[in-house]
């Protein structure tokens, strides 16, 4: 589920800020973008993320300055002038420009690096804090969004459940309509005085059989209803059984739609689909 987590925390005269954005994903799956202090604490890190965030794509940023608003950082004087005088001396070789040199050479790795090599540990306690703050304000921000979501999915199930009550009006018309149909088919075909009266009851036995909806009806009533529990349940992880329940709910209302014989029916079967459609859209955002 997306979402977005803030906080800010402080340490003697630092200042510390963490920004979490966070992506639906069926894995979880880290970015994390913070100080070389902090490097060595990097497994100690995704471990918290993933305590606090089950799945999702996650970026996230840790940034820490002192009280003026600048990085605590160090030039390494030797490696940038090294650097400088090769890329000088092969610039002037290939007769190219030297246009942000410096700028290239501040990027490459361990030119600037962080003023400490070793992690202060209450510093250290402080920056995580402030990582789980930042967290538990994703969370909150998701279950907020969950509130809306949920309320979108049971919106959907009670629309279709709906529309299915408004099928059986239009299920015995239907049967009377095959009956004349093929009444008049078979006495087109063979004359009404050759017409077999038992053959024809069977005919009829037979549509009747495969045009019947009452299975299908009773399963998808019971998958609407199974849907709301799974969600009444408010378990942590249920977009997947809900996927699940969604596409079940898919074949009843396909397999009503090919038993139809009925344009009304066909009509509130439509209805149902994109209903349906709607549910897994949402679905795609739910964890």
């Amino acid at each position: 589920m997306t979402g977005y987590g803030r906080a800010t925390g402080s340490f003697d005269e630092k200042t510390i800020s963490v920004e979490v954005r966070a992506l639906n994903s069926k894995m979880t799956d880290l970015k994390i973008r913070l100080p070389g202090d902090y490097k060595e604490k990097e497994i100690e890190l995704r471990k918290l993320v993933s305590d606090h965030a089950e799945r999702g794509k996650l970026d996230i940023v840790i940034d820490v300055q002192n009280a003026d608003g600048a990085a605590t950082v160090s030039l390494n004087e030797a490696l940038f002038r090294g650097y400088h005088r090769e890329l000088t001396r092969i610039t002037n070789e290939l007769g190219v420009g030297q246009t942000d040199l410096i700028q290239a050479i501040l990027r490459i790795p361990n030119v600037v690096a962080s003023a400490f090599g070793e992690v202060n540990e209450d510093e250290w306690k402080a920056v995580s804090a402030t990582v789980s703050q930042a967290l538990d304000n994703l969370q909150a921000f998701r279950r907020q969004e969950g509130r809306a979501l949920e309320g979108d999915l049971r919106l959907r199930v009670a629309n279709i459940l709906e529309l299915l009550e408004q099928v059986p009006p239009f299920e015995q018309g239907r049967f009377t309509r095959m009956r004349e149909r093929l009444r008049s088919n078979m006495e087109e075909g063979i004359g009404k005085e050759n017409l077999d009266t038992n053959r024809f009851e069977q005919e009829i036995l037979y549509y009747l059989e495969k045009m019947d909806i009452t299975e299908e009806k009773v399963r998808l009533e019971q998958h609407c209803k199974y849907f709301i529990e799974q969600v009444d349940n408010q378990q942590q992880s249920a977009g997947r059984t809900l996927n699940f329940i969604s596409q079940e709910m898919g074949r009843e209302i396909n397999t009503l739609g090919a038993k139809a014989y009925d344009s009304d029916i066909q009509r509130l079967v439509v209805q149902m689909k994109d209903e349906l459609e709607k549910i897994k859209e949402q679905l795609a955002n739910v964890l």
